[in-house]
């Protein structure tokens, strides 16, 4: 499905996911900021018959990416709300992924990114919403630290709180699948 040609099957999967994943009231985001909505992303991360959808067209933005850029080797995802999505991903377009936990683990192998990286793979990392960009623009650090190139942050939904204008002065990369007005979100 390409969004170019199935606009209306597109705008039926944003409908679908503010259907299932939409709340209003007051809320505190991870920003800090108070939300007069929420984007529960587990409400649509967790139902096969939307994460469906939103693998492919992940899929279908990495592939444009590459077209463009040349050829992408991992997918990544920050822990907890990348991880379905990447592995979503990683499923529709067959290229290795990455989980990165919030910090290290203190146990085990006491690592924070999980997977293997090389040190100069290309890499999209897959976000779930949006607002400021924090967890991810975190996530790209861990990335860049261990020697990866970040190639894109694509993510499901941006809220276009400021997302936009972190990433570019991170020197990333930033696309979104959906944004809130996507979502028929005004406030």
């Amino acid at each position: 499905m390409s969004t170019s040609e199935k606009p209306a099957a597109v705008a039926a999967i944003a409908a679908k996911i503010a259907e299932v994943s939409l709340l209003r009231g007051t809320f505190t985001l991870r920003s800090g900021r108070t939300s007069s909505y929420y984007l529960d992303k587990y409400r649509f991360s967790t139902r096969p018959e939307i994460l469906e959808l939103v693998g492919r067209l992940f899929a279908e933005r990495i592939h444009a990416i590459e077209a463009d850029s040349g050829p992408v080797d991992r997918l990544a995802g920050a822990e907890l709300g990348g991880i379905p999505l990447v592995t979503a991903a990683s499923l529709q377009t067959a290229k290795p992924s990455l989980f990165i936990r919030n910090s290290k683990k203190d146990y085990g192998t006491a690592k924070q990114l999980e997977g293997e990286l090389n040190k100069g793979d290309r890499v999209i990392m897959l976000e779930d919403v949006a607002t400021t960009g924090g967890q991810a623009l975190e996530a790209v650090g861990v990335l860049r630290e261990l020697g990866a190139e970040v190639v894109c942050v694509i993510c499901t939904i941006d809220r276009e709180e400021g997302a936009t204008a972190n990433f570019e002065a991170a020197g990333v990369k930033f696309e979104s699948l959906f944004t809130k007005r996507d979502l028929g979100i005004d406030e």
